[in-house]
């Protein structure tokens, strides 16, 4: 059995996230035993639904600005209501929020504050303190996903990112169905997840680091290809 994973994004070869989704995937192929496909899909490709019909999953990589950026929030949009396994991580994490704002709080000016700098309702703002090429602790939530797959309440995470989360709409954009699920020593929101879904999580840190540390690779990535490899079983039978 195998499964095909969009990475959503424009692929760049010297970003070291870029780096490390290549083994991360690899390595959790060969952990769970199954064929695991990928193909990096350009957000300025993605103009309708029909360039990510192919795909058990979607992961929305770290690029920001994208160069599309109506074609990110379109292939989120398709995970999220379509219910097929969605990663994001760094700008998957941010746009994620844009596209909950904007499609499920009807927030129609939700924007990010890098593409727009003058939105009135910026949900992606500058981060209080930039995380360039950091190693930070992050705290885990009880009760969520990514608590009950890496097993502890704290782990160390890198970083490249200098916006996050708006605090000012924390309250209203997280009360449900999309949820917070993990901060820092700053009580910013450092990851979120979405009731009601098969997978939907998306971090500011970026997993996909890991693997670029021996043969690691993220317990988080290794639960998202578990769920990709699941539709995909799904859809063939």
């Amino acid at each position: 059995m195998s499964c095909a994973i969009g990475l959503i994004g424009e692929f760049d070869p010297t970003i070291p996230a870029h780096q490390g989704i290549p083994p991360s995937l690899e390595r959790a192929s060969k952990k769970l035993g199954k064929v695991v496909r990928y193909e990096w899909v350009p957000t300025t490709e993605i103009t309708t639904v029909k360039r990510l019909c192919a795909y058990d999953g979607i992961w929305c990589t770290p690029v920001t600005p994208y160069q599309n950026m109506e074609g990110a929030l379109l292939a989120i949009n398709w995970a999220r209501e379509r219910h097929i396994p969605f990663l994001g991580t760094c700008g998957g994490f941010q746009h994620a929020i844009v596209e909950f704002a904007r499609h499920v709080l009807g927030w129609e000016d939700a924007d990010h504050a890098e593409s727009n700098p003058g939105a009135t309702r910026a949900v992606i703002a500058p981060l209080s303190c930039a995380l360039v090429e950091t190693t930070e602790s992050v705290s885990l939530f009880p009760d969520t996903m990514i608590f009950r797959e890496y097993g502890v309440s704290e782990i160390l995470e890198g970083y490249r990112c200098r916006y996050g989360l708006n605090p000012d709409f924390r309250q209203a954009l997280l009360k449900g169905p999309m949820r917070a699920s993990a901060d820092d020593k700053t009580g910013e929101v450092r990851a979120i997840e979405l009731d009601n879904h098969p997978f939907f999580a998306a971090t500011l840190f970026q997993p996909e680091r890991q693997a670029l540390k021996g043969d690691e690779v993220s317990p988080l990535v290794t639960a998202f290809v578990r769920a990709c490899i699941g539709r995909g079983a799904g859809a063939a039978s």
